[in-house]
């Protein structure tokens, strides 16, 4: 029964995970934002493309989507076994899944990293915590957004092992990390080769990275 339960979870999570907000507000304001811009379904392109009103809402669904995959999860554990307190890990790694490729778009969506994030501080504050301290730093200290990124997907299961948990859990997180790492490889070969944006504020500026 379990082993069930647990797959459902998976499944609402990616079912979740699918509805691409940047996707559906491109095509609200008459646009496919996977063809425009630096044609990533994320949040920074979509800021870029559509503005700051859109931009929010990019947001509150990214963000939402990972919130309610994981109280799924816990919510489903409430009948299982012990595998019960891997339900919401499971729910909140397949809503990235489902974030990078999703089932209603032809598999073609974002990074994750908003959705990932989400994921880990539901999960565990701490380890969101500690992530998002050192993402800011190396943003402010190189001004890559993607250097940030990738720095504080790599920490992840660090900082997992770090607190204690489980090694279940720890693989979870391993794989999102790696996950959040393979999606910035365009990046990292632009960070390799100097070519990589870095954050700017002025009109002319952009951000280093499409989350």
């Amino acid at each position: 029964m379990d082993i069930i339960l647990l797959l459902l979870c998976a499944f609402a999570g990616y079912a979740l995970g699918s509805v691409n907000s940047s996707v559906i507000i491109g095509r609200i304001y008459g646009i496919d934002i996977r063809n425009e811009g630096s044609k990533n379904a994320g949040l920074t392109n979509a800021l870029r493309v559509l503005g700051k009103k859109a931009a929010v809402m990019v947001l509150a669904g990214d963000i939402l989507k990972g919130v309610i995959a994981v109280l799924l999860g816990s919510l489903v554990s409430r009948w299982a076994g012990s595998l019960g307190q891997y339900f919401s890990v499971a729910a909140g790694t397949f809503a990235v899944i489902g974030h990078n490729w999703p089932v209603y778009f032809k598999f073609k969506g974002g990074k994750g990293i908003l959705t990932t994030a989400t994921v880990i501080f539901m999960l565990d504050w701490r380890i969101g915590l500690v992530v998002l301290v050192l993402f800011v730093l190396v943003v402010a200290l190189s001004k890559y957004v993607s250097l940030g990124s990738i720095t504080g997907a790599f920490a992840v299961p660090l900082v997992a092992f770090a607190f204690g948990h489980d090694l279940v859990f720890i693989c979870f997180m391993l794989f999102l990390s790696a996950l959040a790492i393979f999606r910035h490889k365009a990046n990292i070969n632009r960070l390799m080769n100097g070519k990589e944006n870095k954050l700017s504020f002025s009109k002319k500026g952009r951000s280093g990275s499409d989350e």
